[in-house]
């Protein structure tokens, strides 16, 4: 296929499913992007399609390279890192290269080599895209990758989900703003090849990749050639038109499991997740199979060692009229059945505090929150810039006398307050106790991060953690009461409406 081609294609396919946004004003693509390169063929096709994207199909495309030293191959590694670092400054393009001692990681904690490096070269990602305030992180998987993922998956033993092969697009992780996109999905490999030999593109080559080591090596240099040349020569066609087809039953069980979900929670903490069994078990079965799935999705454990097998004992478990039956699960959850309830749970040494349920806010009015002993306050006022720069510099004042709410004591009777923008918050509030995966944007931060990780690093008692009340909209955190509000909800010169938030302790809290 002409490189020309190539581009073109790929101009549209970014244009009809939006993996990049388009300006609002100019209806040209534009966005900042972070590329994910190893010096190997696609990654390096992949840098130079996106730049031919500005060039011939008038993107604005603002990129950044990355690359992350895995550390698995000694001196060609090190290699690996010089060579990209030295395409980018060829390109003029900005870039982190990053090393990670993958091996010495892979001794202090459990998961495979090749699940260690994804989950890191994954979180690497991420950070430089918040860091560059980008919108995605691009990769370079294609149409054979796909295909080999799919047949992967069915010698393992898939459900329909694995069989939709590698998704187009998706959070980079759970409740992340940065996703992972893949726009060489529908390339095939000697269309990449074609296009870096007509374009004079240099790249490395990974000599393990010629091993049979592990499986996936086994199936691009074994078995797929064994089925083309005595089975089927469009054997790669035929997996990735299952995998398609797959993909879109698989939208629909997901759609279908979202809105049934939430409605079969009892309860929740932490480290576990109960669900109302005598409900679950009157859905049809390939539901029951995704919202298994979404349960085990809840502890953030990854899947790629969930198969059927293991899917099928919970779908049994669930269908079994004994109480007290467990089986056990991949990233060690355990799931169990007792009485009209499926316990999901990852034991750790850590205590456990039950999740309270959310708690309505009155807006405007005041409402109580027994539970954390205090009482949350809301007023909107019409103000002035004047009067923020002015409750600034009030807010400043308290804050070096008070630096945390839980230090302030009730003889003192102050309400800690909090102004926020009311038309960028997107009503009703709740109140609600922190959640696994909970993201916000922490107010003068360079971008969003798990609030997990804004608790560690604000040094915030590990005991008090699963105490800290976050107050919540439509689209997420807006404030973790006594810590930090959320970006997209301050005070700006063209605030208008604040809703001033006052948080007393209630009398006898010690």
């Amino acid at each position: 296929m002409p490189t020309r081609t190539i581009v073109k294609n790929i101009a549209e396919q970014i244009i009809e499913e939006q993996l990049f946004a388009k300006d609002a004003n100019t209806g040209v693509i534009d966005a900042r992007v972070v590329v994910a390169v190893s010096g190997g063929p696609d990654s390096m096709a992949l840098l130079h399609i996106l730049l031919a994207l500005n060039e011939e199909a008038d993107f604005n495309l603002t990129l950044h390279v990355a690359h992350l030293n895995h550390c698995l191959r000694g001196a060609d590694s090190d290699e690996d890192a010089a060579f990209v670092q030295a395409a980018a400054d060829s390109l003029n393009l900005e870039s982190t290269i990053l090393a990670r001692n993958i091996p010495a990681l892979a001794g202090q904690t459990s998961g495979s080599i090749e699940e260690i490096a994804r989950n890191e070269r994954y979180h690497f990602l991420e950070r430089v895209a918040i860091q560059t305030r980008s919108i995605a992180a691009a990769v370079g998987h294609h149409a054979d990758d796909n295909a080999e993922t799919i047949l992967h998956r069915i010698l393992r033993g898939t459900g329909i989900r694995g069989l939709s092969g590698i998704p187009r697009r998706r959070s980079i992780s759970p409740m992340s703003d940065v996703e992972i996109v893949r726009p060489l999905l529908r390339v095939m490999r000697k269309d990449i090849l074609q296009f870096l030999s007509d374009r004079g593109v240099p790249f490395r080559e990974d000599r393990t990749n010629e091993l049979n080591e592990p499986m996936r090596n086994r199936i691009r240099n074994m078995i797929l050639p064994t089925v083309k040349t005595e089975v089927n020569p469009q054997v790669v066609d035929a997996l990735l038109r299952l995998g398609e087809q797959a993909g879109w039953v698989e939208q629909y069980l997901r759609e279908t499991a979202h809105r049934t979900f939430e409605t079969l929670i009892i309860n929740r903490t932490d480290q576990d997740l109960t669900l109302n069994i005598t409900s679950l078990a009157r859905k049809n079965r390939i539901i029951q199979t995704e919202l298994v799935r979404r349960a085990i999705d809840f502890f953030e454990v990854g899947q790629q060692d969930l198969s059927f097998t293991h899917i099928k004992s919970v779908l049994d478990l669930i269908a079994s009229s004994e109480s007290g039956k467990q089986v056990q699960l991949p990233g060690g959850i355990s799931a169990t059945k007792l009485y009209d309830r499926l316990i999901f749970a990852m034991h750790t040494d850590e205590p456990r505090e039950e999740i309270a349920s959310e708690i309505a806010i009155h807006v405007p009015g005041t409402t109580n929150l027994p539970v954390r002993r205090m009482e949350i306050e809301c007023t909107v006022r019409d103000v002035k810039t004047a009067d923020i720069e002015r409750w600034r510099v009030e807010k400043q004042e308290y804050a070096e006398k008070h630096p945390y709410f839980d230090k302030c004591t009730h003889a003192e009777k102050h309400a800690f307050e909090e102004w926020i923008d009311l038309d960028r918050v997107s009503l009703p509030l709740t109140v609600r106790q922190r959640r696994p995966g909970d993201r916000f944007w922490p107010l003068g931060a360079p971008g969003s991060k798990k609030l997990s990780e804004f608790l560690i690093d604000t040094k915030v008692d590990p005991a008090e953690r699963d105490r800290v009340a976050v107050l919540s909209d439509q689209l997420g955190p807006v404030w973790i009461v006594g810590h930090r509000l959320d970006e997209r909800v301050k005070l700006t010169r063209q605030t208008r409406r604040v809703l001033v938030l006052s948080v007393r302790r209630f009398e006898g809290e010690e």
